[in-house]
Order: C-alpha cells, then structure tokens, then sequence
C-alpha cells in the first residue's frame, strides 16, 4: 500500500459509542475510502482524558466499543490500520516539538476549541490539555505522513492549523513534513441532535447512536423536534429547522418524494407522526445490519483488542519512521 494516498481519521475519543453525526461527520465513506487510500484510523484516548477528566476507567472501556462500531460500518483491519493513540509515543514527541511553534493565543482563537469551550462550560478554566487539542491532532496527521483527513465541516479548523504548524516547522528546521488536505462529506454541515438546538453530540445526551436497538431508535426518532407550531394535521407546517426533515434530506435516498413531502407539509394536511414514522424507517434500514454486525463481533472482544493491537504496531512503524526525519531535520540525533 505505499503508493497509494495516506488517510488520517482522527478524533474519535472513546467517551461511549458513536453516532450518527460521526457517521455523516466523518465515517460514511469510509469502506470506500480504505480500497483506495492507506488509511490509519485513531482512537483519540489521550484526547478524551483531556476532555474528561477522572473518567479513565470509562475511557479504557469504550475504546473496544469504538472500535466495535468501526468494524461494525465496514472498516476491514486487513484493508485499515485501526490502532490506540496513547500506545503511539511518537505522536506525544512530536506534539511537544510542535507546542513550541504555537502561541496560546493562536490556540484560543481556534473556532473548534472556543466551541468545544463553549460546550463543555470550562470558561477561563481551561484544561492545557485541552488547549493544545489542534497541536495533539496535529501531531496525529503528520506522523502519519497523512495526504488527506476526513472531518465533518465543524472540524476544518484543526486541519488548517495542522498546514499553519507545518509550513512553520518546513521553514524552520526543513522541509520533511507533508502539508494535509481536509476531506469534508458532500452535506459539509454537521448532524443536528435531536433537539434540534445543537450539533449530536454524546456529552448533550442529544444522540443515535449505530449501536441502538430498533426500540430505542423509534423512541428517539419520535421524540424528534419539528415545528412546535403544527399542534393539528390540518395546520400548515414549517420545514426550515424541523429535524424530521433535515434527516429525510439527508438519510433518505427517495429525494423527490421528500420533496413531496415538504410541499404536503408546508399546505397542511400531514402529520408530523406520519414523516417520524418515514424517517424510522429509513434510519432502520441504515442502522439494523449495523447494529447486527455489531452484536455478533461483540462475542469476541479478545479478537477485537488483538484486532486493535496489531494495527497499534503497524502504525508506530510509521510513525517511527516519521519521527527519524523529523529529529534530523531538528539536529536532535547524536
């Protein structure tokens, strides 16, 4: 595979299982992705310690079931390298080499971090960690020698400051680095929760996930936020902002009856339990073999954490390989 492109799927912590806003963010090509591309896939757990403070024990857990959902969508091991971030040294080398190229004020300006800030309620108590969350990425794309990085359109902001770093460390040491690409999905926008107030996210308890039963799955769906003002069928209804149909546009492969469906909707005369139950239908569709492939790969975790381990080795031989280049280009061999 070393003629082909090499791909980066980075920040995926292990806080609990994904969703559907990673799906559509960041996963959704990827079966397509790894025949084509030497692609390196990341369990971000250092980052997700960063982010979660004292929820060691929950993260080391969750990385078997981040990886459960990879397999699950249809990332083959034998096609990609799956591996544990924090198993990787080089990659923490490489960060603190790249900390020194970076202003905190360049950090804080970082439209990813000052949103996830936002989120999660830090105010001016920020973790460093947390901080230096572009610089850690950073470190995770160029170690790799990564060509292109997929990312949901929320998540451009940490690519581009990856190029900033390397453009300054190529001019300032010597120019072994690789500038990488951003690889944002055909939608470019990221899933609304459920809410419809934010992006899904786990941490705002506004998420499908690709692990739900088909009960939990209809439960949410129906739960769905839609006009607040179409209290009677017969009332015409607003699609701009309604979650329903955001979804149908998106999930729903039948466009033009989607479209028929917004028409009927904005006149009057169509329920919102009658697209819910549209929309159920669809995602089932998506998620049943999913969540089927899951359970059964579910039984062997043993072969999954070897699974995880295997590809852990791979990829610290590049990273390895990477990290030659980078200290003689910083006169750091001796």
């Amino acid at each position: 595979m070393s003629d082909k492109k090499k791909i980066v799927l980075t920040g995926d912590r292990p806080t609990g299982p994904l969703h559907l806003g990673h799906y559509v963010g960041s996963l959704k090509n990827r079966v397509e992705l790894q025949r084509t591309h030497d692609q390196f896939v990341l369990i971000a757990d250092v980052q997700a310690l960063a982010s979660s403070p004292g929820q060691h024990e929950k993260i080391k857990d969750n990385v078997l079931q981040v990886a459960l959902d990879y397999c699950a969508i249809g990332i083959d091991p034998t096609q990609s390298t799956i591996f544990i971030q924090s198993l990787i040294p080089e990659i923490a080398e490489l960060t603190m080499f790249y900390l020194n190229l970076v202003t905190v004020a360049r950090l804080q300006r970082n439209p990813t971090v000052k949103d996830e800030v936002k989120q999660k309620g830090f105010g001016t108590n920020i973790p460093a960690g947390f901080l230096m969350h572009p610089v850690h990425q950073a470190a995770d794309i160029t170690v790799f020698d990564a060509d292109l990085v997929p990312v949901g359109q929320d998540q451009v902001p940490l690519v581009e400051q990856t190029v900033e770093i390397v453009r300054s460390f190529n001019r300032i040491f010597a120019p072994v680095l690789k500038e990488p690409q951003a690889m944002v999905p055909a939608q470019g926008a990221r899933l609304q929760g459920l809410d419809g107030k934010a992006k899904m996210s786990k941490s705002l308890g506004n998420a499908i996930y690709l692990g739900d039963s088909a009960d939990e799955l209809l439960r949410k769906v129906m739960s769905m936020y839609t006009d607040p003002n179409h209290a009677h069928v017969s009332d015409p209804g607003t699609v701009e902002g309604n979650v329903v149909f955001a979804y149908l546009d998106i999930f729903d492969a039948r466009k033009d009856e989607v479209e028929e469906l917004k028409a009927h909707y904005r006149r009057g005369g169509l329920g919102d339990t009658v697209i819910k139950k549209r929309l159920n239908e669809v995602l089932q569709g998506i998620l049943t073999p999913i969540r089927q492939r899951r359970e059964q790969l579910a039984k062997d975790p043993a072969a999954i954490m070897a699974m995880l381990l295997k590809g852990t080795e791979r990829a610290r031989g590049v990273a390895a390989t990477t990290m030659a280049r980078v200290r003689q280009a910083m006169k750091l061999v001796y």
